[in-house]
């Protein structure tokens, strides 16, 4: 069977066949039914590899992430999915676990695929990623690595805000002992979040801070703090990477007994929907995933073309959500 076959039964036009197919809104509804009934009695599975715009670009976009067991890549990669089912597109996703050599393939992989376009919201970077998208001409959009040039626009956080906002309520609540928990391998985005810190504690003139490690996820968070107590600094207040590692250290300091806020103030990063329900609730720096993500399908959409011909930078700057994890110094 082919969709000369499936319009004919409908009823309809071959071009009427491939409006439903590649989810154009323009097909009313009775029509879209009695075609897609005709594509099921017939068993007719259109080839989607053969899935195109005019002009012969494909209606199918990538995404890889760094880790999708983290809400924060979850939530950009659902709002983005949402975003591009709606328009008639398919998404193939591929999660990296922070190792470059797994994006490069990830990347490879969506090439060979002949994606339309192509995200990539990733902690870790390799320069000859950026140089094939751009040989290879693939519209691509970045968070918080690589540079913008002809079709490769980039998405930044400004970290350097977030930390000022964190650390100066922090001064204002009188904590002048800080630890700030990262993590162990040197990944752009995170590296700059730590050095943001730093930076922030410089300008303070503040002497009594220190920097721990953590493997990302709540297991990271709580051996970070355990080495941290056990090291003989005793923060009043302690700053994440991201959110998940905060919830890991309220679990830890829960265990030892510790009272958050009362004994130290706990701030996370990214404010995922966990950090709300956590006991107590975290406070953290808001980065709105939901608009990064539509933000991407923007930058890569057809209609769009004339940004993506062009590459973008733009700059999110997050924004201090105060909950429960944070008061005065005890």
């Amino acid at each position: 069977m082919n969709i000369r076959d499936v319009a004919e039964k409908a009823g309809v036009s071959i071009s009427t066949v491939s409006r439903v197919v590649n989810g154009s809104e323009l097909v009313k509804r009775p029509t879209r039914s009695r075609v897609l009934r005709a594509m099921h009695e017939l068993n007719y599975y259109p080839n989607l590899n053969a899935r195109s715009l005019a002009g012969g670009r494909s209606r199918i976009l990538g995404i890889v992430v760094s880790n999708l067991q983290n809400p924060f890549f979850l939530d950009i990669f659902c709002s983005f999915e949402a975003r591009a089912l709606q328009q008639g597109y398919e998404v193939l996703l591929a999660d990296t676990g922070y190792r470059t050599d797994r994006l490069k393939a990830g990347i490879r992989l969506m090439i060979g695929r002949r994606v339309g376009g192509l995200a990539a919201i990733v902690s870790e970077m390799d320069p000859s990623i950026q140089e094939e998208l751009v040989r290879v001409g693939i519209p691509a959009v970045f968070y918080d690595v690589a540079t913008p040039q002809k079709k490769i626009s980039v998405i930044r956080l400004n970290y350097r805000h977030g930390m000022r906002q964190a650390v100066e309520y922090l001064y204002s609540l009188g904590h002048r002992r800080m630890a700030y928990i990262g993590y162990p391998m040197p990944l752009g985005p995170t590296e700059e979040r730590k050095s943001a810190f730093l930076e922030t504690m410089t300008a303070h003139s503040a002497s009594s801070f220190t920097v721990a490690a953590a493997a990302d996820g709540f297991v990271g968070g709580q051996e970070a703090t355990r080495e941290l107590l056990r090291s003989g600094f005793n923060p009043t207040a302690v700053l994440c990477v991201n959110d998940i590692t905060a919830v890991g250290v309220l679990r830890e300091l829960r265990n030892q007994r510790i009272s958050v806020p009362k004994e130290i103030s706990v701030i996370g990063f990214d404010n995922i929907p966990l950090a709300e329900f956590s006991s107590p609730s975290l406070t953290t720096l808001d980065i709105p995933r939901q608009r990064i993500g539509h933000l991407i399908f923007d930058l890569l959409a057809p209609s769009h073309s004339a940004v993506r011909s062009i590459g973008r930078e733009t700059m999110i700057s997050p924004e201090l959500i105060i909950r429960e994890s944070t008061g005065p110094v005890p």
